[in-house]
């Protein structure tokens, strides 16, 4: 009995290691560079004389002043409207995307808005690095919104 638990044990601690190796391997479709820093971002909203980006919302509200609200991109509908706005831009547009309703590795909207704007082969897109949400990372700081 004792060599049957420890076998057990052996075997559930292989299977949750091999899970918790496949999670973190699985790679982010964006690119460091690709994270724009939220207080980078409300510097350029608040410069009037910075070439501004075209800013959506993929989350459940747009906060950020001058973001276009899609709504949730786990959404197939607020995904095709993303493709609808985006596909008469032209394809070196400085885009920025975001979410803020949670940290990135729990956020059902970034990565089907990322991966669509790289399959539409844009290449001037950003996700707005928003580490824990739009509240905390955004709002509490006092930056522009709507």
């Amino acid at each position: 009995m004792k060599a049957l638990t420890s076998t057990l044990v052996t075997i559930n601690f292989i299977l949750i290691s091999q899970f918790c190796i496949s999670q973190q391997t699985t790679q982010d479709p964006w690119k460091q560079d690709q994270l724009y820093a939220p207080a980078d971002l409300a510097a350029t909203i608040n410069d009037k004389d910075a070439k501004q980006p075209v800013i959506y919302s993929i989350g459940p509200s747009a906060y950020i002043k001058g973001s276009i609200d899609i709504g949730d991109t786990k959404e197939k509908a607020n995904l095709d409207k993303l493709k609808e706005q985006v596909k008469k831009l032209p394809k070196n547009t400085e885009i920025v995307i975001y979410c803020g309703c949670c940290p990135f590795e729990h956020c059902p909207n970034i990565r089907p808005a990322f991966e669509l704007l790289a399959k539409m082969k844009f290449t001037n897109y950003k996700l707005l690095n928003l580490e824990h949400n739009i509240k905390i990372d955004w709002l509490n700081k006092g930056y522009p919104r709507n």
